[in-house]
Order: structure tokens, then sequence, then C-alpha cells
């Protein structure tokens, strides 16, 4: 049961990266943790695998309309791996709380900026 709920979660956590551009892993790493019952390093480390994919599907799709900035998808996709080493580094070396408490902290903070932002764009 616990399997079939985290695959839609991921169907929906893929489907929420192609209407809104969240970057499933706002809802891949909860699906992976609370119903997979991975570690939060483990369920981290597979949303970013899984993100690869979906993210190739959605900018392959995205491209054809036109949406893609391709010189700025270039230049963050050369330098994100740095800041992934990092955090992998840090990941490994920190406790499960903390890094649950960072994700959590991290998912409220940018929930709140668009919420602010969405509320502040005029009609």
């Amino acid at each position: 049961m616990n399997e079939v709920l985290a695959v839609l979660v991921c169907v929906a956590g893929g489907l929420a990266g192609g209407l809104v551009g969240v970057g499933g892993g706002i809802l891949f790493v909860p699906a992976l943790t609370i119903f997979i019952g991975l570690s939060q390093v483990e369920g981290e480390a597979t949303s970013l695998l899984m993100i690869v994919i979906v993210a190739m599907v959605g900018a392959y799709r995205q491209s054809s309309y036109g949406n893609v900035e391709l010189r700025d998808a270039l230049l963050i996709g050369a330098l994100s791996p740095l800041g992934v080493l990092i955090g992998v580094a840090v990941a490994n070396n920190v406790s499960e709380r903390a890094l649950q408490l960072a994700f959590a902290a991290l998912a409220l903070f940018f929930a709140y900026r668009l919420l602010r932002r969405a509320l502040a764009a005029p009609s």
C-alpha cells in the first residue's frame, strides 16, 4: 500500500514539476521518506536521480514551446555540481533530524516567498 501511495505522490510530483516547475523534489523527498521508509539522505539522493529524468522530459517539452533559456540553463547546470558535491558531503555528516528540519524550513521559506509574490502580482 505504501508503495502505491508513493507512486501516486511521485506522479503528482512530476505533474507539479511540469505544470508549475516546482522540481518534483519538493514532493519526491517526503514521499520517499514517509511512504517508502527511506532515510532523509537516501530520499534526497534517490530524488536527485528522479529529478534528472523529470527535468530532461520537462525541458524537452518546454523547449518545443520556446520556454527554455538555454544559456542560463547551461550555466546553472555547469555550476550546480559544485554545490552538489558540498551538499552531499554535508548531508552525510549531519544528523537525520537536522536534514529533515532543514528540508522543512527550506520548503516553508519558498512557500512563503511564492505566496507573497503571488499576492503582490497585479490581477
